[in-house]
């Protein structure tokens, strides 16, 4: 046993460091860097050991931190225009220590002396900002897009490790087996001590772009990346989300996109309103000649950068180096430090193209100290040719394309067509991760992890879980135990089994699940993309309006609910189920579904026939769907159960025709419903995003309210997105309804302002959704009593109701970011507020993890 937990203890390390780390003695040096003649702070000096490429720079405030664990006696200061500076310090100690530069006297063109309050920062009559707003008028003419034709190749490499490591850590004797892992962290990297790599990729690919009509295409040649071989992990979705954190930048844009949120980039349209801009330099050296142009943010808590940028004077006014980074109070969860360094090169025209990109990014729980993680991602591009006309055939099929055996070439291939150096220490991740995930020790351990975190035990051929569904309880079913599993690739790569079994010691009525999947592509179900056939039978319960995301039913956490909740349906389903999708994010969802419906709890089926009242022990439904899906660009991380979504910008299109079948294994009614949703997140720069869902329906046919639209309710206390969190199960259903959800996340911008709130960091956000909805006369009970009635509660007043000429509506206004993990909702409902059991208030929670 104790082994077990040493091990939990070590993955833990390795994929989920959540304490700060230890670390050994060695030499800190903190700091502010002024200019020695009028005492300003210096932003972005550079800092660094003598001799060494240990290197930092200064902040926004002058301000700095380095440390090592060499024995060092001397920092360097350099900044241009200033005269370089070394420095004496103690080698082994932690100190504090003020730097005044001397400005280079050559540098010097006037000197203006001024008494009293330094004037303040005013656009209007500023030459800085009269030259940025230059750079914004040429934006179009120096853009890669303004050219007809563009080709290039490039070369992206992707690096994260494990950071900040101790030599305490590194020597722990859980680590003994495997010391090969730790290297001496790149110097050019933020810090300077042990890390641990867990991560690699890259990729080599061909580009072209078209201008009109406008197309693009990207032909991957070659991609490798490592690979721990385990369930947990998927090494595709691992990719995708790193691509997705260090995503394509492009100063040109307005905003630029990195970990999940919108930059305001220091040459966008609307910059000079949130940035202050300061002319620094002018190198003469170049040609052509160019300007050094520093900027900040107004307010050093918003999401924007802060660093240089190099202007051309050839009248193009185009960007030709660019060092960003970002302020150290910014609202950015768990980021130490990030750098991005922008070179560009001269294309034929003498116009300059983006040729190199290096993102550097430091995260950690401890802004401080402790381990943490660096994540680094380079992009180089050669071979950059303009207006060289290709024929249509290159941009036929879909805008990335693979090549066959592209994820298998040899290392003699990488070695010839490396657009940039790979350092040895690089190469041997591949290697070290391999050994890794072969080693017993490392299998045995993410096999606890995944018991842990994805709720299965591993039995090789077959696994048992969910575990948070063993044990849950309702008031129908009182205490509920549960037990399944599955199979793994391990025992077939085609053939899927899966079951469960489960008993409610109140109603003392068993439930169970059997299924059986024929995967048609010869690949895992559950990685994407999915191609199988699947039959099942499932006895279970469900409350009726409840639809969870993410989550199953019978999980422990929703045993917990608000009010009421004592109506639920005992299921008999038939399902047999055909999806595949394709490589375009494109889906066919075909299901035939065989339905008993039985009412359970305080629920019943009960109507008038022939003048009496009459109880109707149960429904048969039998259905067609067919259900068309299309998410392009979607990215996601393929977890056990579930995917979770990669939010971006693109929308996801839903549609599904659902036909009951009547005389058709017994199915009793004859109907369709058409059904669809669009969801998109809107990025407003500054202003956060939106997150906005709009979805409608409409059943033709004569049919009981069980097999109407049951609108989602949630009478949990968890906040969910896509439910009424005010409404009550089964409080409302529609043959027909459309409906808009907005989610608003303004990522602290309004906060950021205020004096006593910026320093916590929390961030507003305000919702709002409606509901417009109703029952045509043909299926309502009240028009006709042969259809079944609406549940009313014990004392004779209705439960269920149709929406009236009034939509449904409720909003909340909420704090997120709270701890860095919580986000808690006042919810307000409008509407309906007569009928029984119902809240104009609540409070709700929901757990998120923010950058």
């Amino acid at each position: 046993m104790k082994k077990q937990i040493n091990r939990i203890i070590y993955i833990l390390g390795l994929l989920l460091p959540l304490t700060a780390w230890s670390v050994s003695a060695q030499t800190v040096v903190s700091g502010v860097v002024t200019d020695s003649k009028d005492k300003d702070p210096l932003p972005y000096v550079t800092v660094l050991f003598k001799g060494t490429n240990i290197i930092t720079k200064t902040d926004g405030d002058g301000k700095f931190s380095i440390s090592t664990s060499e024995s060092h006696t001397q920092l360097q200061f350099s900044f241009v225009g200033y005269k370089t500076k070394l420095v004496d310090i103690k080698a082994g100690q932690s100190q504090n220590i003020m730097v005044k530069l001397d400005p280079e006297a050559t540098s010097l063109n006037e000197v203006v002396i001024s008494r009293g309050k330094r004037p303040s920062y005013k656009n209007k009559g500023n030459p800085a900002v009269e030259l940025i707003r230059k750079v914004i008028d040429h934006k179009e003419a120096n853009r890669m897009e303004s050219y007809d034709q563009v080709q290039f190749k490039q070369y992206e490499k992707m690096i994260f490790s494990m950071s900040n490591l101790s030599e305490k850590f590194k020597n722990k004797r859980l680590f003994r087996k495997y010391q090969f892992l730790f290297e001496e962290q790149d110097s050019s990297k933020i810090g300077g001590k042990n890390i641990l790599p867990i991560f690699i990729e890259e990729k080599l690919s061909q580009n072209y772009f078209n201008k009109n009509p406008e197309k693009n295409k990207t032909i991957i040649l070659g991609e490798k990346t490592v690979d721990y071989n385990s369930p947990l992990i998927d090494n595709k979705g691992l990719s995708q989300y790193f691509e997705r954190m260090y995503a394509h930048i492009n100063i040109y844009d307005n905003n630029i996109s990195l970990l999940s949120n919108e930059f305001l980039s220091p040459i966008a349209d609307a910059s000079p309103t949130f940035y202050k801009f300061f002319i620094t330099d002018t190198i003469k050296t170049h040609s052509p000649q160019l300007i050094e142009l520093s900027f900040i943010p107004r307010n050093n808590t918003d999401i924007l950068f802060e660093g240089k940028i190099y202007i051309t004077m050839d009248g193009r006014y185009a960007v030709q180096d660019a060092f960003l980074t970002v302020n150290k109070n910014i609202n950015l969860n768990f980021v130490r430090a990030m750098e991005v360094k922008l070179d560009f090169d001269k294309a034929p025209d003498d116009r300059y193209y983006l040729s190199k990109t290096r993102l550097l990014m430091d995260f950690g729980i401890n802004k401080n100290k402790g381990g943490g993680f660096t994540g680094e991602r380079t992009v180089t591009v050669k071979d950059y040719q303009i207006n060289v006309k290709q024929p249509e055939s290159v941009f036929q099929g879909p805008k990335v394309a693979i090549v066959p055996e592209a994820d298998k070439r040899s290392e003699q291939y990488w070695t010839e067509n490396r657009l940039d150096t790979l350092t040895a220490a690089n190469l041997k991740i591949y290697k070290n991760i391999d050994t890794l995930s072969k080693m017993s020790s490392f299998k045995k351990t993410m096999d606890l992890v995944t018991l842990l975190f994805a709720g299965y035990k591993d039995f090789g051929p077959f696994e048992v879980g969910p575990v948070n569904t063993f044990y849950s309880f309702n008031s129908t079913e009182g205490l509920r135990l549960r037990l399944g599993g599955r199979t793994t690739p391990a025992l077939s790569k085609r053939y899927y089994f899966e079951t469960y079994a489960a008993y409610g010691f109140k109603d003392e009525k068993w439930k169970y699940f059997l299924s059986a999947t024929y995967s048609l592509n010869n690949k895992s179900i559950y990685s994407f993309p999915q191609q199988y056939i699947r039959g099942s039978f499932q006895r279970d319960t469900k409350i009726p309006g409840q639809e969870l995301q993410f989550v199953q039913e019978d999980n422990f956490l929703l045993s917990f609910k608000r009010g009421e909740n004592n109506m639920l349906l005992y299921n008999d389903f038939y399902r047999l189920e055909f999806m595949n999708e394709f490589e375009n994010h494109f889906s066919i969802n075909v299901l035939f579904k065989k339905w008993n419906q039985k009412p359970g709890g305080s629920l019943y089926f009960n109507n008038i026939v022939n003048g009496q009242p009459n109880v109707v022990d149960h429904l048969n439904t039998t259905e067609l769907t067919v259900g068309l899906r299309y998410a392009p660009n979607e990215k996601f991380y393929q977890g056990k159960i579930y995917r979770i979504p990669i939010f971006d910008r693109y929308p996801i299109f839903n549609l599904r025709y659902t036909a009951g079948l009547k005389g058709v294994f017994a199915g009793d009614y004859n109907y369709h419903n058409i059904s669809g949703s669009i969801d998109k997140r809107f990025y407003l720069s500054q202003l956060g995003y939106a997150d906005i869902t709009a979805e409608g329906s409409y059943i033709f046919g004569k049919i009981p309210f069980p097999l109407m639209d049951i609108h989602r309710a949630n009478q949990t206390y968890a906040y969910q997105l896509n439910s009424y969190n005010l409404m009550n199960f089964l409080e409302f259903v529609s043959d027909h309804y459309a409906s808009v959800n907005i989610d608003q996340n303004f990522n602290g911008f309004f906060f950021n302002k205020i004096p006593l709130l910026k320093k916590l960091k929390l961030r507003e956000i305000v919702s709002f959704k409606i509901l417009y909805g109703g029952i045509r006369n043909e299926n309502n009970p009240v028009n006709d009593p042969s259809l079944l009635s609406f549940p009313v509660n014990s004392a004779g007043v209705a439960t269920t109701y149709s929406l009236g000429k009034e939509p449904y509506m409720e909003g909340s206004v909420g704090i997120g970011n709270i701890f860095k993990i919580l986000r808690v909702d006042m919810v307000r409902r409008f509407s309906y507020l007569d009928h029984p059991v119902v809240s104009k208030y609540g409070v709700r929670a929901r757990v998120k993890f923010d950058f």
